[in-house]
């Protein structure tokens, strides 16, 4: 092994989109998704395969959230009620009762009890949200519009990265959807960062493979939560240089080799020598120059030098 400077390709070429905000896509996810059964029981934190299906009734209520309650044969009642600051309403005859925190099926089901109290018999409610205000998705990392979503209840992971302009062209490979408890802040990148390196054992972190995802997978579309931080890392790159036929940057895969490396860079051209490459790597702060073969395994931030054939 010996060290040298090397200097990488002064202009990359661009890594493709990773996802499209394309319809099409949303569509038939959206289809693929509606044609399965719901899921029953309580989900296990963190799992793909266990999150629960979209259900508007089981959104939680906020400050700010307009909710549409409907007491049938009543209209005096029937109307648009805004949730205030202390996570109350005002509601005929009741006055001031607090919906702050409970899902609408359980305000639905106080209010239906507190009317059959002495008022109505037997009354019919419905109650449903006008305006989601109060809780957020936030959507971050490499993405074209970053930043919070207002979370309508029902909400799944192509559509909040549609509404943020889809993935930008220096999007990685995945996407981490980052479950915080309640009540905790939204965290910043450098600590989103840190959580990609160690998420594999962290049960508030899904791992959606955004590949599959533009494939039409729709297992990996997953049902969002109020609160959830999607966060889209940088993706990790490789550098193709010398004698290939299309130099530059390309995305990293876990385990790749020199092989699957020159084959994105369009392989060898007909000057360029497979006997003859060697791997620019940064070791301990330090560039190294390493002979390779085609089998050697690549790291992230390499670059795979092609030299001319020697006859």
């Amino acid at each position: 092994m010996s060290s040298r400077s090397f200097s990488r390709p002064s202009s990359p070429r661009r890594v493709r989109s990773i996802l499209s905000a394309s319809l099409a896509i949303a569509l038939g996810l959206a289809s693929a998704a509606a044609a399965q059964p719901p899921a029953v029981g309580v989900p296990t934190q963190g799992s793909p395969s266990a999150l629960p299906p979209a259900n508007p009734s089981m959104y939680i209520v906020g400050p700010s959230d307009a909710l549409s309650i409907t007491v049938y044969d009543q209209p005096q009642l029937t109307g648009r009620y805004m949730v205030q600051p202390d996570g109350t309403l005002s509601f005929p005859l009741l006055g001031h009762i607090t919906v702050g925190g409970l899902s609408v099926q359980a305000i639905e089901n106080d209010v239906r009890s507190r009317l059959a109290r002495g008022y109505l018999k037997n009354p019919q409610v419905a109650v449903s949200v006008d305006q989601y205000r109060s809780q957020q998705i936030f959507v971050l990392g490499e993405v074209r519009q970053p930043g919070g979503l207002q979370f309508t209840g029902s909400m799944t992971l192509i559509e909040a990265l549609a509404r943020a302009g889809s993935t930008s062209e220096q999007a990685g490979l995945e996407a981490l959807i980052i479950r915080q408890p309640a009540g905790s802040p939204v965290p910043d990148v450098a600590t989103l960062l840190q959580r990609v390196q160690t998420s594999s054992k962290d049960a508030n972190v899904v791992h959606v493979n955004l590949d599959n995802l533009q494939n039409g997978a729709a297992s990996q579309n997953i049902t969002l939560q109020a609160g959830d931080t999607i966060f889209v890392p940088r993706a990790e790159l490789v550098f193709l240089s010398g004698l290939v036929n299309t130099p530059g940057a390309h995305t990293y895969r876990k385990g790749m080799t020199v092989r699957q490396a020159l084959a994105l860079a369009g392989g060898v051209n007909d000057r360029g020598s497979t006997r003859r490459i060697q791997i620019v790597r940064t070791v301990e702060g330090q560039e190294r120059t390493i002979s390779a073969n085609l089998q050697d395994l690549v790291q992230p931030g390499d670059t795979i030098v092609v030299k001319e054939r020697l006859f």
